[in-house]
């Protein structure tokens, strides 16, 4: 570790005990974060102590319930203000640069990125933005190392199997215009949005999307702390990623 994260994990301690970072320590051990699921392989760091489950029921986290009915309750709204700007702002939606690739037929309109939130969506989506900022960024659930966005995908794209980095964090989406013919795999299981609700799964399991429908399929995504994890734990890994990253000239 360089001196920087050293000295902010010490600095975590401190005020939080010593033994308050040991699930991010043994993650940063050589083989760390112990034994895990084959379809979690891609996944570069695994938070031991989590949960192994690759899809979380969306109601089942008393800390995410607000933020999911929220959002199901505000759905008819976020539809109509995502197809506007879908159809008359069509410049604001630009291809979704993944870790791995950057995908064409995959459009993203950013609501929150760079641990802020984008001022300039607010036009555009401001049902959205008001309860993203209300219900997820201002009582610290969403990862601010992540992102939250609009995502379209273009009739006939698909989205190849992928895992991403870790699994302290999860990712919710919810459906805002989902024709048929679209789905998604979680660790094997294939799923279909319900337009209107949400869905929760851990990303750092092998997944995949695919829009077989002849029109665009639009969900908001929006990357949260896995609600195992604890403010010591948020505090280290956001100091952690943002030094890897720093480092990696990201």
């Amino acid at each position: 570790m360089t001196p920087e994260i050293e000295n902010a994990f010490a600095a975590i301690r401190a005020e939080y005990g010593a033994e308050s970072l040991r699930r991010v320590e043994l993650m940063l051990e050589p083989g760390g974060g112990g034994p895990r699921h084959p379809l979690q392989r891609g996944a570069k760091w695994i938070l031991p102590g989590l949960s192994t489950s690759p899809w979380h029921d969306p109601h089942g986290h008393p800390e995410l319930i607000p933020l999911v009915r929220a959002l199901e309750a505000a759905h008819p709204l976020i539809r109509k203000e995502s197809t506007a700007a879908w159809d008359g702002h069509r410049q604001a939606f630009s291809d979704y640069e993944h870790y791995l690739t950057r995908q064409q037929d995959w459009k993203a309109l950013h609501l929150y990125r760079g641990g802020a939130l984008v001022e300039e969506a607010a036009a555009l989506a401001p049902t959205a933005y008001g309860v993203l900022e209300d219900f997820a960024v201002r009582p610290g659930l969403i990862c601010p190392l992540l992102e939250s966005h609009f995502s379209t995908l273009l009739p006939g794209a698909v989205i190849s199997p992928h895992c991403d980095l870790w699994n302290f964090s999860i990712n919710l989406h919810l459906a805002v215009d989902i024709p048929e013919g679209c789905a998604i795999t979680v660790a094997g299981e294939t799923r279909s949005w319900v337009e209107g609700e949400c869905l929760l799964f851990d990303y750092s399991f092998e997944h995949e999307a695919r829009n077989g429908s002849r029109r665009p399929r639009t969900c908001l995504l929006v990357d949260l702390w896995h609600p195992a994890t604890t403010l010591p734990e948020r505090s280290a890994l956001t100091v952690l990623i943002t030094e890897v990253r720093r480092l990696m000239g990201d």
